[in-house]
């Protein structure tokens, strides 16, 4: 009899702790969203993509990603987790340096969740990629994976060919929930400096579900000493490749004269030639023609 009552005793314990497994994530309102994307003069991610692409592309990321301005802290923003339904998930607000692009860890860790100032009661998280809202648009676009968000969205503009998304932490989003989105996709792993071994360990679990994965490890053979005390990730090195659009911004920045010129003269920049003191006699202007 002892049996028979300890089996009718647990199954009650099983049927009630599904519908919590199995609970729906909560959602921030779009309205809420919405409210955020705009004010992106005073958003420091912003001003420091426009000085490295110029205000045109900084636009063009900034849209893609969905990234919003909060008044949490003054020049910070949110990265929306928008997944890949369009329905957002939670959002992360970072204060970013507007000048370096790097985060503001002093006094403080200046970073916080929308779920938690917003004080939603009993909000059920269940993260998605930060950019997985791109991947129904990009279907034939082989998929990478960064940790930063800041990243994701910096690779974006110089390797255009993959669909760039960021897990948030370095083991954030390597769980079977989160990977199905990544189904039939060939994904490729760019760990930050340090977390390479980390991520090789998750490639078994993506394989498993039908994911198509390997990792680039280049980063964590060639780093110098300093680079791995850094913690360097992908975008610390691509920002090193000085675009046309960053060289023309440095030069406004020295003379602001510059832009006013260009505004009046609707001049778009084509390329710049750099000049080599040892190869070319005098110094090549940049191109531009009329729009």
């Amino acid at each position: 009899m002892s049996k028979p009552m300890h089996s009718d005793s647990a199954a009650p314990m099983t049927r009630r702790a599904e519908p919590t497994e199995r609970r729906k994530p909560s959602l921030i309102e779009s309205k809420t969203v919405s409210q955020t994307l705009h004010g992106y003069h005073l958003n420091n991610l912003y001003l420091f993509l426009g000085s490295k692409f110029g205000a045109e592309e900084a636009e063009r990321l900034i849209g893609a990603y969905r990234v919003g301005t909060s008044k949490h802290w003054p020049g910070s923003c949110v990265f929306w987790q928008t997944d890949i339904n369009g329905s957002v998930r939670t959002g992360k607000v970072m204060l970013y340096d507007a000048e370096t692009g790097k985060r503001v860890k002093q006094p403080f860790n200046h970073v916080t969740w929308v779920h938690s100032l917003l004080k939603l009661p009993d909000y059920n998280l269940r993260q998605c990629f930060f950019g997985e809202h791109l991947l129904p648009m990009n279907r034939d676009k082989p998929v990478a994976i960064v940790e930063s968000e800041k990243t994701a969205i910096v690779a974006s503009y110089y390797l255009p060919e993959y669909v760039w998304l960021a897990t948030g932490g370095k083991h954030g989003c390597f769980n079977t929930d989160a990977l199905r989105v990544l189904r039939g996709r060939q994904v490729t792993l760019f760990p930050d400096l340090g977390a390479t071994q980390q991520w090789r360990e998750k490639l078994p679990l993506l394989k498993s579900l039908g994911i198509e994965a390997n990792i680039f490890n280049f980063l964590e053979e060639s780093a110098s000493d300093d680079e791995r005390t850094e913690g360097y990730d992908m975008a610390d090195y691509l920002l090193q490749i000085e675009s046309d659009q960053a060289v023309l911004q440095s030069m406004i920045r020295r003379n602001p004269y510059l832009q006013t010129l260009i505004d009046e003269l609707q001049l778009t920049l084509v390329s710049v030639e750099r000049y080599n003191p040892d190869t070319d006699t005098f110094p090549k202007s940049s191109k531009t023609e009329k729009s």
